[in-house]
């Protein structure tokens, strides 16, 4: 199969997008009523879309089998860094009402970091610091979101802070 495919890097994205497309596409049928062209229900637009991305993704696959020129292989992926930011999304996702948006987002800065080969505490720190102060500033206090600030504990909710 090795010696067919004569640009890697299309094939796999290709390949990627098939199975993007059809995954987007089956959740829509699944997953919502479809409607008709003129009346379109919730699962037309995002079906349509996986569809043409199945579509695209087919053009692509095929075509990385008579490219010209043998492309570039493809290069190693790094699990590593997917874990530590999907790992602390979800993290976020699970803590959020429990310890508050203060420590839970510059928690999910510091443990995403945690997937760069580059991590340094002190500059990942001041930039969880720094991101989860502006997300306070505009989702908590500029747009009034009802998020929590604080953890729930008695203790924190009497800080002015804590009750907005």
């Amino acid at each position: 199969m090795k010696a067919l495919i004569k640009n890697p890097r299309d094939f796999w994205a290709g390949v990627m997008f098939i199975v993007f497309g059809c995954l987007f596409a089956g959740v829509a049928l699944t997953s919502y009523k479809m409607g008709t062209a003129a009346r379109m229900g919730p699962a037309y637009f995002p079906f349509v879309l996986g569809s043409l991305l199945v579509i695209l993704g087919a053009i692509i696959t095929l075509t990385s089998f008579r490219a010209k020129n043998k492309g570039p292989a493809v290069d190693k992926f790094y699990w590593k860094p997917v874990f530590w930011v999907l790992g602390s999304i979800v993290m976020f996702g699970l803590l959020l009402k429990i310890i508050g948006a203060l420590l839970a987002g510059i928690l999910v800065v510091v443990l995403s970091g945690l997937g760069s080969t580059e991590f340094k505490l002190r500059d990942v720190l001041l930039l969880g610091v720094g991101l989860t102060a502006f997300c306070a500033a505009v989702f908590v206090w500029g747009l009034g979101l009802p998020i929590p600030l604080c953890p729930s504990a008695d203790v924190f909710q009497q800080l002015k802070l804590c009750r907005i």
